[in-house]
């Protein structure tokens, strides 16, 4: 077994020996491993190459340097694809013309796309044209490949990410990150009192390590106790009554998601050590290091709707999907944000029965809370009952919805949606159906013309009342 491991895997063996004493893949000790040397590496760069010691050219060199040796290091000769689709993508970013450039990329990497769009925005749209989230993130003018490349393959988002914006990282590299962000969310009294200073990340990496921790932990306790496929297990599924294969699915989810707690915030507390994620200050003064965080794990566990386990749930791709697609698609932009979301993910069908259930799931919820939630809004009461059956929905759908994205493949997803008799599927569809919903878009048009008539009201009455005045004056 340790032979067929070695075999699969193209990086490093180096870590061979610990992997089999701990009984994992060569290649997820080898990413362990890089993302601690990753760690370290981060302190290092904060407190040696800091902006007021080092150049941002020496900043960008080491930064894309190290990148690449970890990715060497983690995949071996399959590294060259972050080289080949880097170079190609910034071929076609330097000789495609700007109004087109952005539209090759769209399935190649969040943060290549990302940076074709926001070139785009600010080297041929006008400020009017933009909305303010887009202005703040237009780039002014075309990178160098050094900083693209940097931007890309730095050491401390090469192998878990987290996606970020190209001026966000931009300002990390030259030092100008802190006080812009502080002023940008701190009130005057605090301005005052914080704005010279740069504040140190150590509490929140401390913090975000001990998370790291529980979350594996966790994970490695409980993973092989509670494995998602056993819900499709024949034997389970006979003698199971539906209710407990519902609690069963609960938990296996539960036990399931530790994984990727660590993963992204070991990357976030990576980041942080290297002084990048500096998202201003707290009413009481204190930092905040939430600028690229991927996840907000307590609004995930005890999420009441949907939409908030997914606003909580890999933050920095669902603001690429929203900023790349949501924001501007013309037609439908749920289905088509969905839909890119799985073709980034991969070609797994898995994937896609996922993305096009939650597509569902999305519009159920949207009914249910327009329809249904304001009558629970009467007394305090009613609105914690409402919210403990929302937090107990929203749970089982969200289970409900991942199982072919942790299966993959369409049988065993399939087989699994066939014992619960696509009862949460048809349960959607009916409430999509008796519930309306009225369209953001149309909802807004609607309040424009109520605000407009409101207007031309307001208008005709002080044209009346500018009427009989004169017509009074007149009169006397």
């Amino acid at each position: 077994m340790a032979t067929q491991t070695t075999a699969s895997c193209t990086g490093s063996t180096l870590l061979q020996p610990i992997s089999e004493i701990i009984n994992l893949p060569v290649d997820q000790v080898n990413f362990v491993a890089c993302q601690l040397f990753a760690l370290l590496m981060a302190v290092w760069f904060r407190i040696y190459l800091h902006p007021s010691k080092t150049s941002p050219f020496i900043r960008h060199v080491v930064a894309t340097l190290l990148g690449f040796y970890l990715a060497l290091f983690c995949f071996g000769w399959y590294s060259l694809h972050f080289l080949v689709q880097s170079g190609l993508s910034y071929s076609v970013m330097i000789f495609a013309s700007l109004e087109h450039m952005h539209k090759p990329m769209m399935v190649i990497t969040q943060k290549i796309t990302s940076m074709a769009f926001e070139i785009h925005d600010g080297l041929t749209k006008r400020e009017a044209q933009l909305t303010p989230s887009q202005k703040y993130l237009a780039i002014s003018r075309m990178p160098s490949l050094l900083e693209y490349l940097s931007y890309n393959c730095n050491f401390m988002g090469i192998l878990a990410g987290p996606t970020c914006s190209y001026n966000d990282y931009m300002a990390f590299i030259e030092g100008t990150g802190y006080q812009p962000r502080h002023q940008e969310n701190a009130n005057g009294k605090e301005n005052g009192k914080f704005k010279q200073t740069e504040p140190s990340p150590k509490n929140d990496v401390i913090s975000k390590l001990c998370t790291c921790a529980i979350s594996l932990g966790i994970y490695l306790s409980l993973y092989k106790l509670l494995p998602v496929d056993h819900s499709i297990d024949d034997d389970f599924v006979k003698s199971t009554p539906f209710y407990l294969q519902v609690i069963y699915l609960y938990l296996a989810m539960l036990a399931l998601r530790p994984k990727y707690y660590f993963i992204w915030t070991l990357a976030d507390a990576i980041n942080n050590a290297a002084g990048f994620g500096f998202n201003g200050y707290n009413k009481d003064g204190s930092p905040r290091w939430d600028l690229i965080s991927n996840l907000r794990i307590l609004d995930i566990e005890f999420a009441t709707s949907f939409k908030l386990f997914l606003d909580n749930w890999n933050i920095q791709t669902a603001l690429w999907l929203k900023r790349v697609c949501y924001e501007r698609c013309p037609i439908n932009p749920t289905a088509a944000t969905f839909l890119l979301s799985a073709m980034w993910h991969g070609v797994y069908p898995g994937y896609y029965l996922t993305f096009f259930t939650g597509i569902g799931m999305t519009m159920a919820a949207r009914a249910v809370r327009h329809n249904i939630r304001p009558y629970f809004l009467v007394s305090d009461s009613y609105r914690r009952i409402y919210d403990v059956i929302t937090w107990a929905c929203t749970q089982v759908a969200i289970s409900y919805t991942v199982v072919p994205f942790v299966l993959l493949t369409v049988g065993p997803s399939l087989k699994f949606y066939r014992s619960w008799y696509f009862c949460l599927h048809l349960l959607c569809l009916l409430v999509v159906l008796a519930l309306p919903v009225q369209r953001r878009r149309q909802a807004k048009e609607l309040q424009d013309n109520r605000q407009k008539d409101a207007a031309q009201d307001n208008q005709a009455d002080h044209n009346s009342t500018d009427n009989n005045c004169n017509q009074k004056d007149k009169a006397t």
